[in-house]
């Protein structure tokens, strides 16, 4: 493959699941309405959620490629929950008593960056697959310098969105928060995408997010799609995890 071209394919990219099965089988059903080729996700299957071992079976049977996360990874016991807040430890902790040999072994095989057909793939950025939250054009503009490929997908803020700047130029950074069905032109120019959250987004839209990433056309579309908030809702109050990881999924916050 010539670089800088994309994937021969029609690509589904999905990130930060966090355990929310409702909101990931509401997603795939809309993935599989799009006659998709493949399915990419972009690491944190688990975490904040109650549902990490059938999120993690269904992510394997399901994606094609895999990375790992910044909970994933604390879940592994490879990050102290010290560096997270207090309802993200206390989520970890829970999932650590909760999880499955088969789960653990799934996400004990990820890493938290990779490339696939000309696209750089990283949970968090291309400067710190596993921490950093991309969200200005200034740190937008440093993570275009480094990427390897024109493209870079990204996850890790829970926020739909995209920056760009035309091939050879340096500043002249453009960026926006996606709303639901925008359309953006990949076939040209340095990308970095970000498809938005599955499981619980944080750009003011509950619904689940996810991207379409068409090679023919040269465009990646950013969608939405409801599923049954009060379900994953009650299941995290059932479980014992904090109330508050319960309400935010209702503000998409």
């Amino acid at each position: 493959m010539a670089p800088g071209t994309l994937p021969p394919l029609r690509v589904a990219v999905i990130a930060d699941i966090h355990a929310n099965l409702a909101a990931l089988e509401a997603c795939l059903d809309s993935v599989d309405e799009a006659g998709v080729d493949e399915v990419w996700c972009l690491g944190d299957v688990v975490g904040y959620g109650p549902d990490p071992n059938a999120c993690a079976e269904l992510v394997r049977e399901r994606c094609s490629l895999c990375l790992a996360g910044n909970h994933d990874l604390a879940v592994l016991g490879e990050l102290e929950v010290e560096a997270f807040s207090e309802s993200a430890a206390a989520a970890v902790t829970w999932t650590k008593d909760v999880i499955g040999e088969a789960a653990l072994e799934f996400l004990g095989g990820l890493e938290p960056a990779g490339q696939r057909d000309g696209v750089d793939l990283c949970h968090a950025s291309p400067r710190d697959p596993i921490w950093e939250y991309v969200l200005t054009r200034e740190q937008a503009g440093e993570c275009l310098d480094v990427q390897s490929e024109r493209i870079c997908l990204i996850g890790h803020s829970h926020v739909a969105l995209f920056f760009t700047r035309a091939d050879g130029e340096r500043g002249n950074v453009r960026g926006a928060q996606a709303a639901d069905g925008s359309l953006i032109d990949v076939s040209a120019g340095r990308w970095l995408v970000n498809p938005g959250s599955v499981g619980q987004p944080r750009d003011g839209d509950p619904r689940a997010a996810w991207l379409a990433l068409d090679a023919d056309a040269g465009t990646a579309l950013f969608q939405r799609v409801p599923y049954e908030i009060e379900k994953t809702a009650e299941a995290i109050t059932a479980a014992g995890l904090p109330k508050p990881l319960a309400d935010r999924l209702f503000l998409g916050q």
